[in-house]
């Protein structure tokens, strides 16, 4: 990603910025400043996704001090929110973004001494079994997780009743044939197509042995918050790409309304 190429300037202040995106059932969110999360995303709201995670992985798994693996993890945000808001130790892992860069922001935000940036591939994790007490993957997981035969070599990291929880873009029904919904056919990337139902993600889960399913679910109206984030992004982004990539998320929100896009998020624990 061309991240030598000047920002732009918005006049825009971080206040007004942060009100814009306030959202009460997001409190933990609320209390970060707008212009860093923008700055920073790699996606859709990673932390609201987080936040909406959580409370399915539950405290006893993001107890203070618990081992948490924070996989596909981009500028390591969601890796400063789980230190911070649940005083955990975190592994962040990530392919793309370079662990000396990860290191300068998570030292910035204060929390050195509990995240460690790495940079490692999803299928070479240089990790040993049952290192973690939990997994999470924010907007990563379709990227690397779909082949059958991925999940039981992940959870061997997690220690006997640990937890993997993951949000993952997602299909309210899986599509049928191999052309996608009228309405999606000028804006379908190949890449979508790793996009599934809860359905099918809590089948292939299930089915693999590894895991008990204990969430898989539909985000309800998390298209909305797709398109209110993709709308402020395309104002606020602080590069060119950046702000014509959430263009485009806008026009693709925009024309599905919810009946095809949103997100799904699954919570599995080690037999």
């Amino acid at each position: 990603m061309p991240d030598d190429i000047t920002p732009s300037m918005t006049g825009t202040s971080s206040e007004d910025l942060t009100r814009r995106l306030t959202q009460a059932r997001y409190p933990r969110s609320n209390s970060y400043d707008a212009r860093w999360v923008i700055e920073n995303q790699m996606g859709p709201n990673a932390l609201w996704l987080l936040e909406w995670l959580a409370p399915a992985l539950g405290l006893d798994t993001l107890r203070p001090c618990a081992r948490v693996l924070d996989l596909g993890c981009g500028r390591a945000m969601t890796s400063v929110f789980l230190a911070r808001e649940y005083d955990v130790q975190v592994t962040a892992a990530d392919l793309w973004v370079k662990p000396d860069e990860n290191a300068k922001r998570i030292a910035e935000a204060g929390f050195a001494d509990r995240v460690l940036p790495v940079h490692t591939e999803a299928h070479d994790l240089p990790f040993a079994e049952g290192s973690f007490d939990a997994i999470v993957s924010i907007d990563a997981y379709q990227y690397f997780g779909t082949n059958d035969l991925y999940l039981p070599t992940l959870t061997r990291l997690l220690k006997p009743g640990g937890r993997i929880g993951i949000v993952v873009p997602a299909l309210r029904e899986e599509i049928e044939g191999t052309e996608p919904p009228e309405h999606l056919k000028p804006f379908w990337d190949p890449g979508f197509w790793a996009f599934h139902s809860a359905a099918w993600w809590r089948r292939q889960w299930t089915r693999t042995g590894a895991v008990e399913v204990e969430t898989a679910e539909w985000q309800p109206d998390g298209w909305k918050d797709w398109l209110l984030w993709s709308e402020v992004c395309a104002e606020e982004s602080p590069y060119a790409w950046m702000a014509d990539m959430a263009r485009d998320s806008v026009d693709l929100v925009r024309a599905d309304e919810g009946r095809t896009l949103g997100f799904v998020r699954l919570v599995g624990r080690r037999k």
